[in-house]
């Protein structure tokens, strides 16, 4: 039997499929009577789900990234699609094709790894050459850095979404650098690397995507430069002379920075112009890849606008204009 995915559900119709827990909140209405409030997902999307009239033993007998059978109708809820649900069954994760429920991305992460390598292996500066080659024959790094998501939610949030983040921006900025004679090409490639390397330990990304105790506790800018001072001190034992401290503090600045204003958690605002490139860039990337990804995943096919965005406070037009935004592996 063909299987119904996220993306193909329209409303009115009946859903009998298996998905992946994304989240699960056990919520009591009005007159106290408990309910579940799931997101369901499979490789194509996430839907919120409804089950009423519920038991604490029911919720406690599966979490997120476990998997349920689940039966139930599509309806509209203000301007979005979701599944009411009349009966969920627990499925044990032998009997599911995992790759089936993980978010894909359209990239292919060989060729992207092997850009990023291109690349910094390119850089000109001796120094953060060495630098990049000390983070490039770490093998659990480089396993982390392929396989984890730049987000949980809202920018790439899929296996390789960090790695397919990180090369989009150092394929911008190499297009422009020579724009801004003022900006330390090599100094903006090799920050644009590490900006967000704390981001491999940060998140967790077996099954569903979360923090970690670590990264709930220190977050990815402290933890990316700890990360970074690691790798320095075998960059200098590569190199056999110390790593130059201001082209340290630099990189250090431009990862804790990169977030670009103290609302947004920077505990120091950009100082550089290579700081500022890199914050400019790191939102362009985010923000397109969102716009992009709403309008396309959206599943209503009867409105030329997608659901408010409670995020960006907006809905986004639709139109026909990602008909064929198909990503080729040539732009890489």
């Amino acid at each position: 039997m063909t299987r119904r995915y996220v993306n193909q559900l329209a409303n009115g119709e009946s859903v009998d499929e298996v998905f992946l827990v994304a989240d699960k909140q056990l919520r009591a209405n009005r007159q106290g009577n408990l309910y579940l409030h799931l997101d369901l997902r499979d490789k194509t999307g996430t839907v919120g789900a409804r089950l009423w009239n519920v038991s604490e033993n029911l919720a406690r007998r599966f979490e997120p990234g476990g998997y349920l059978h689940a039966k139930g109708k599509v309806q509209v809820f203000q301007g979005a699609l979701q599944v009411i649900l009349a009966n969920i069954e627990v499925v044990d994760s032998c009997e599911v094709e995992p790759a089936e429920f993980l978010p894909q991305s359209v990239r292919d992460s060989g060729k992207l790894l092997a850009r990023l390598r291109e690349i910094l292996l390119g850089l000109g500066n001796p120094h953060l050459r060495a630098l990049a080659e000390c983070f490039l024959i770490d093998d659990e790094f480089v396993r982390k850095f392929v396989s984890a998501p730049a987000g949980i939610k809202n920018h790439h949030a899929y296996p390789a979404g960090l790695l397919e983040h990180v090369v989009t921006m150092l394929n911008v900025a190499m297009r422009i650098v020579d724009l801004y004679p003022e900006v330390d090409r090599d100094v903006l490639l090799a920050g644009i690397f590490v900006h967000d390397i704390g981001k491999i330990d940060e998140l967790s990304y077996e099954r569903t995507f979360g923090y970690t105790d670590e990264g709930q506790l220190i977050g990815h800018l402290v933890m990316g430069v700890a990360l970074l001072r690691e790798k320095l001190l075998k960059t200098a034992d590569l190199t056999g002379e110390p790593f130059p401290t201001e082209l340290r503090l630099r990189l250090e600045h431009m990862i804790i920075s990169h977030h670009g204003t103290f609302e947004f958690g920077s505990p120091k605002l950009p100082m550089t112009p290579e700081a500022i490139a890199l914050n400019c860039l790191d939102n362009l990337d985010a923000k397109i890849h969102l716009f992009t990804r709403e309008i396309r995943d959206d599943p209503s096919r009867e409105s030329n606008w997608t659901p408010f965005h409670p995020n960006l406070g907006r809905k986004l037009y639709k139109g026909d204009v990602m008909a064929n935004g198909v990503v080729e592996d040539a732009e890489l």
